[in-house]
């Protein structure tokens, strides 16, 4: 078994650029809408990314904020779970489709389902949050972020996960 280990750290050598990141990440943070559903986006972004850190982050950030473990198991397959309200399903149907864009586009089919469940301005804001998580997975998953490897730096040891 190999270890793994971070390429970079591409936070410490472009200080300003994550720093600005970061502040864009934070101010989506402070939208009441997202943060009943950003642990849903987060998570199945990086999913589908294949972000093995963010995945391991947005699982404990979850847990954390109370989330049922059930829930975020079924975030992989919520197409076919039951633990989805409507809304919950415009959202992950919209990150999916933002995160895994088409040679089309997004369909108006995709966009109008979404829109009977969102307002304009949860749209917006939906649609900014799947930017950031997007570019973060990039970012790690280039680097090769570890998994669990800043878990005490974001408090994240409060999961109990491990």
């Amino acid at each position: 078994m190999t270890t793994m280990s971070q390429r970079l750290d591409y936070f410490k050598l472009s200080p300003q650029a994550g720093n600005k990141y970061t502040e864009f990440t934070m101010l989506l943070n402070e939208k009441p809408f997202l943060t009943e559903i950003a642990h849903l986006v987060t998570l199945r972004a990086s999913q589908i990314n294949g972000c093995a850190f963010c995945v391991d982050m947005h699982v404990k950030e979850a847990r954390i904020h109370g989330e049922r473990e059930l829930r975020l198991h079924h975030v992989v397959v919520w197409r076919e779970s039951p633990l989805f309200s409507p809304r919950e399903r415009a959202v992950l149907e919209w990150t999916e489709a933002l995160t895994q864009l088409s040679p089309h586009g997004v369909s108006d089919e995709i966009y109008n389902r979404v829109r009977e469940q969102l307002s304009e301005q949860e749209l917006a804001d939906l649609s900014f949050l799947i930017v950031a998580i997007n570019g973060w997975n990039r970012l790690s998953v280039a680097f090769q972020v570890v998994p669990g490897s800043r878990d005490k730096l974001y408090g994240l040891d409060k999961a109990n996960l491990s």
